[in-house]
Parts: C-alpha cells; structure tokens; sequence
C-alpha cells in the first residue's frame, strides 16, 4: 500500500528527465519522458517510502546520508537537478505543498534565537574544525560568495575581488572604526586594516574562528589594528564609522530582524556606511529545507527582500544602494565541491563517510538551489544620510566597464556558430 502511494507521488513529482527506481521488494518503476538528466536510484529499505510521503526534503538528504537511497554513480547533482526542476514547475503533490504551507506557520519557533540557542547554532556548523574547512576553502578561509568579476578568475582571485568591493563600498579611510558583524576566519577584518588602514572590531560566536583570526592578525602585522572578539552583535554597545556583516544575516533568524537591524544603527555613526552581505530569496516568503535546519545551519533562514525591508524601514537606517549576484554563488559552490572532492583521503581521516555524504549533498544542493531556485546573493548598503555615499556607481568601478561587463559584451559578438559546423 505505502509503496503505491510512494509510486503515485513521484508520477506526479516527475513530468521532465527520466528516474529509474528499484525498490527494496525488487520492483522497477520509471518515471519521465525520458529526457535528461536521467538517473537510477535504488531503495534498501522497505521504510524509505514511508519517510518520504511523510517528509521528503528531510527523507531524501537523510536516505542518501544512511544508504538507504543508494544513486547509481554516485549522481547525487543529477538526482537533485531532476526533483528540484520538477518542485519548482508545481509538481508537488497537494499534500506536500500543505506540508511546506505548515511549516512556514511554524518557522518563528524554529528561527528564535535567543543567545544561548544562537551560540549552540554557531558551534553545531563552525565548532566542525578548522582544518576541515581548510580542505575545500581557498587560502582566505571565506566561507561566503565569491565575486567572479571575469569568466576565468580563479576562486582566489574571486574572493579578493569580493574584498576590494566590499571596502570600496564602504568608502574605508584610514584610522576609520570598523565593526565586523560575525567575523568569520577574520580574512576580511585583516585585509580592511592591512590594505585602508582600518580599526576593526570583529565578533564571532565560534571560538575556533575568533583564535584563526587572531593568528591571522598576527601574521598580516595588523595585530594591533584587529580586535577579534567571542562575543554576540546584540551585546555590541559601541559607535562605528563603519559596520559590515557578511554570510551573517543568515543566520540571525526572522524573528530577530528587527533586533538585528536596530543594532546596527544602534552601532552606526551619524555619517556612517553599513553592508550587508546575505543570501536571499526572490520569491515571496518561505522556509528552510527542514534537513539543512536539522544537519546544516539549525535556526537558519534565507529571506525574502520584502522580509529584510520591512525592518530595515522601522530604523533610522536609508537604503543607498541594493546589487544583486546573481550567479556568483552557484560558481563560489561548485569551486568548494570540486576542492572537498579532491581531498577527500583527507576528510575521511577526519569524519566517516557518513558525514562526507552529507557534505557532499550539501554543497550540491545549495549550488542548486542559487542556479535552479530563486535564490540569489543581494549587498544592501545603508547609511543614516542620504550624502553619506556617491550618488553614482562610479567610486565602485572607476567609471570603466566591468571586466564581466566586457566579457559579455565579448560572446554577444561572436556569431553563432551553424549546424553544420
């Protein structure tokens, strides 16, 4: 019976690409029209189909994790490409939809985060340890997106060029107060004092990432210019010319926006310039994928704009300039992957194989979700003066065109080449 109800959903779930299914009684089903990608999964468990009708987004990273879902060739990338395409055209069965509907209702319980459950939150994804993020991170240790300003810029040359704007953005003048609003590795706080001359305080949650980031400091020669801090932003009672935060707002939960935004202006000088630097969603409202809240970022959400703005108007803090990166992060993603899959002799001395399951299908399904849903990377930059920043874009690129500007410019010209060719 459960085995037929499982069948029936995913004929529906599955309209394009082709999934070839073995049940753990032995039975094949197909599903599709038989366009790519095509994929075969096999179940080893007679309970996998119940978990699924019941909660598939925490079944499905689960089964794969436990080898109860067993993906021929390992396709975890063409197993999530063929559900994600098909749940973002509305193939969802009804009752999923309801489901999903509920736990929207539900997700202020799960995103409050009063500072005990927030520090818990920190320490379950960065407490992992430091030489494991070593393995896929480039040498900055920044664990956000990348800024590819061209078609064939290394991740390293990404991630500084994702500096550099961030600083340019911020208008840095030497001797300025920075605050970092969850620092991270400390990279980005050491490269504002070495390279403008900044005074930064950065604060982080993660013990681990607050003594990198000291040793970071030291070997820059910023030192003295660096002030790292295991403390949380709420606890910040200071001014600051300048205030970043990057990666950070993820993690804040919605029900604290308001908090959070109030902090920052709390923080902020009278002519001072904020960034904010997070992943977003271009649809309305929704919720996070209940295995990445269990396994991955427990507490976190990525929000709608219309979310963020609504906060954000409730303080003294004006809207001075909003981008959008749209494809930066799926590339930042796909980088990690191929670094992590490449050392994986190394990460399997350090964590079993269940866990380099889980952090593969991790990293696959967040690089999925910033290229086939709408998620995207948005920069909010916010002062307390409308004068406080150029009302023009130029301070940002010299007023050249952007090398990835130049780039597309470039392919557009090329003719397309004919069939025959």
């Amino acid at each position: 019976m459960l085995n037929k109800l499982f069948i029936g959903m995913a004929g529906r779930l599955i309209k394009s690409g082709t999934l070839h299914l073995t049940l753990a009684d032995g039975s094949t089903h197909r599903f599709g029209d038989g366009s790519a990608p095509e994929v075969s999964v096999r179940f080893t468990t007679n309970k996998l189909p119940m978990k699924l009708l019941r909660n598939p987004e925490l079944a499905l990273g689960e089964a794969y994790m436990d080898q109860e879902l067993v993906i021929e060739g390992d396709d975890v990338r063409g197993l999530l490409t063929l559900v994600v395409r098909n749940a973002e055209r509305g193939h969802m069965p009804a009752w999923q939809r309801w489901a999903k509907a509920a736990r929207r209702q539900l997700r202020k319980w799960h995103q409050w985060t009063p500072l005990a459950k927030a520090r818990k939150n920190a320490e379950h994804h960065y407490e992992i340890s430091t030489p494991f993020y070593e393995l896929f991170l480039d040498e900055s240790m920044l664990y956000t997106c990348a800024y590819f300003r061209d078609i064939d810029d290394t991740l390293e040359q990404a991630q500084d060029n994702k500096k550099h704007h961030i600083a340019k953005k911020l208008l840095i003048k030497p001797g300025m107060r920075v605050l970092d609003i969850g620092c991270g590795w400390g990279e980005l706080g050491v490269t504002l004092a070495r390279d403008y001359g900044a005074n930064v305080v950065g604060v982080t949650l993660s013990e681990q990432q607050r003594q990198h980031a000291i040793e970071r400091a030291k070997k820059a020669g910023v030192a003295d210019k660096c002030d790292f801090r295991l403390m949380d932003y709420r606890d910040v009672d200071e001014t600051f010319d300048r205030i970043v935060s990057v990666g950070m707002l993820e993690h804040v939960g919605q029900p604290q926006y308001g908090t959070y935004f109030r902090q920052v202006a709390k923080n902020l000088a009278e002519d001072g310039v904020a960034l904010i630097h997070f992943i977003g969603r271009s649809s309305p409202p929704g919720n996070l994928s209940p295995w990445f809240n269990k396994y991955i970022f427990p507490g976190g959400y990525t929000p709608a704009l219309s979310e963020v703005f609504t906060d954000i108007e409730k303080t003294t803090l004006l809207q001075t300039d909003i981008e959008c990166w749209r494809t930066h992060y799926a590339r930042t993603l796909y980088e990690w992957l191929l670094r992590f899959e490449d050392t994986l002799d190394q990460a399997r001395d350090m964590y079993d194989e269940r866990f380099i399951r889980m952090w593969r299908y991790y990293l696959i399904a967040s690089e999925l979700s910033m290229s086939d849903m709408p998620h995207d990377l948005y920069q909010v930059q916010l002062a307390k003066r409308k004068d406080a920043v150029p009302i023009a874009r130029d301070y940002l690129y010299g007023g050249e065109v952007d090398s990835a500007l130049r780039n597309a410019i470039r392919i557009e010209e090329q003719p397309p080449k004919l069939a025959a060719e």
